[in-house]
């Protein structure tokens, strides 16, 4: 799987090695297996599946800011994801108010604690830790919520790969027509043609998956390719912004990676900074196209 959307050409800022390449290809084709197990389960396998992965980027997330100087409550922050994931899964968005609620009350006594103790900057660690509770916790907790959704199944297999789909449109496309910067300050690899590319790809690659779903879905179905183009082409443009966001946040804290988590592929949430993303947005244009 290659970065999100907007890949360039070599002449802009060159290409990491074809081995480099080929570990992510063949790590991502290892790893393709478990994660369909895991999503066609649906239930518990799923949620801790969810849970996991959302875990360890909350932690990637707390250390980023801690090589930084900072002190974010990494306990406080896996805590407070963690509770977010499951009562989505049990409850849905019902007694979200008293969960983050909690979360606000728990940052805040344990960074006047950590004042106490002499950490200079607890104004702002309390603000980097809700930060990543309701970043990764609240937002990644869509990808429970369009898994519970009519059809959740296909929604989720269609809403996913059109990110993927789209960022190996942007790689290619970019790589080789690649000359206009999107981020150049934040992403100076990613291009306005990969951009448009990666569009292009998500559309099609939505419409053509909800076209092959809505079959397997059988009779009721609530897929179809018009609704899959609508999912893909919104997955498409706004899900490269979850890809933007860490990589500001790593820029700013002079880091290459999140983590070492997957081997040719960095940090968790180097991997699932736009898949997250993608379930918010897939969610709320699922809700709104089939209601």
């Amino acid at each position: 799987m290659p970065g999100a959307n907007g890949a360039t050409a070599q002449p802009l800022n060159g290409w990491p090695p074809d081995r480099m390449f080929r570990e992510r290809v063949a790590t991502a084709i290892l790893l393709l297996p478990v994660v369909l197990w895991v999503i066609a389960d649906g239930r518990w396998l799923y949620l801790a599946g969810v849970g996991f992965a959302l875990g360890v980027a909350v932690i990637e997330f707390g250390r980023l800011f801690r090589t930084g100087g900072l002190r974010p409550a990494a306990p406080v922050m896996l805590g407070g994801v963690v509770a977010l994931v499951v009562g989505r899964y049990l409850y849905g968005f019902l007694h979200t108010d008293i969960l983050l609620a909690l979360c606000c009350l728990a940052s805040m006594t344990w960074h006047l604690v950590d004042y106490e103790r002499g950490a200079e900057h607890s104004g702002t660690d309390f603000a980097v830790t809700l930060g990543g509770i309701l970043y990764v916790g609240w937002v990644g907790s869509y990808l429970i919520s369009l898994r519970s959704l009519p059809d959740g199944l296909w929604w989720l297999l269609t809403a996913l790969p059109s990110v993927w789909l789209a960022d190996s449109a942007a790689y290619s496309v970019g790589r080789r027509f690649g000359r206009r910067r999107l981020s150049p300050r934040l992403s100076p690899k990613k291009t306005w043609e990969g951009y448009l590319a990666g569009v292009v790809g998500g559309a099609a690659g939505g419409a053509a998956l909800a076209w092959v779903w809505q079959f397997a879905s059988g009779p009721g179905s609530t897929l179809s390719p018009i609704r899959g183009l609508v999912v893909g082409v919104n997955v498409a443009v706004l899900a490269v912004l979850g890809d933007l966001g860490i990589s500001m946040i790593k820029r700013e804290m002079k880091v290459k990676d999140t983590g070492s988590f997957i081997p040719g592929h960095g940090g968790a949430l180097d991997r699932i900074d736009s898949w997250i993303w993608a379930g918010v947005l897939g969610y709320y244009v699922v809700v709104s196209l089939v209601n």
